[in-house]
């Protein structure tokens, strides 16, 4: 699996692009603001003869959807997410309105996800890890076979997700990172929603908020 990412918008949010050998992708949190961001993936996945299957959401935060209903229009994709955070794209609304930033409802379908789950795109695998606390919603997208893991706004290098947010709970989020991310192995690259990548095994060791 190969991966790109785009830094997006004005909260400098990671979209990732994965692919395969066999040409086919998904595209993480598509957070892509205006038609100049949008316009980056779409060169990008042509110049790569690419073929996008699927929107994966880790969480539905306003800075990680503001290009859904873009890209799910452009290559008429699904969109796959938790059904725990379907509210949190109303409060979204209300943030980019406050903000003033333009916001498109997303108008496709959704399908739904849950723990344990399997996504599959080309030959390769994404395993869903349900992890709450970020958002009631937020899960991590792990692929086992290439050591690499999208965590979204639950793991970041260095740091957690914020939980001061509606839906938000400190206590199952680190709940989460302790059950579901920190027993991955150590090299398994941490690929977050916003900054740069880590390990587990880096954060496990020093990551402040995960430290006894």
């Amino acid at each position: 699996m190969e991966i790109k990412t785009f830094f997006c918008n004005p909260l400098h949010e990671c979209c990732y692009l994965a692919w395969d050998g066999t040409g086919a992708c998904v595209i993480v949190d598509p957070g892509c603001y205006g038609a100049a961001e949008l316009s980056l993936i779409e060169s990008f996945v042509e110049g790569k003869n690419l073929r996008p299957e699927k929107i994966l959401l880790t969480h539905s935060h306003f800075d990680h959807i503001l290009g859904l209903e873009a890209v799910a229009s452009r290559w008429k994709l699904d969109v796959y997410m938790h059904p725990d955070d379907r509210e949190q794209l109303v409060r979204s609304a209300d943030w980019c309105a406050r903000l003033g930033l333009e916001f498109k409802p997303f108008t496709g379908r959704f399908v739904d996800i849950a723990d344990g789950d399997k996504i599959s795109f080309g030959d390769t695998t994404l395993e869903v890890l349900a992890t709450p606390g970020h958002t009631q919603g937020g899960v991590c997208f792990y692929c086992r076979a290439d050591g690499v893991i999208f965590t979204g706004d639950t793991l970041f290098a260095g740091s957690i997700g914020r939980t001061d947010h509606p839906g938000g709970n400190y206590e199952q989020l680190i709940d989460s990172i302790f059950r579901k991310l920190l027993p991955l192995d150590g090299e398994v690259m941490v690929l977050p929603g916003h900054g740069g990548s880590s390990s587990i095994g880096y954060e496990r060791s020093t990551n402040p908020f995960l430290q006894p």
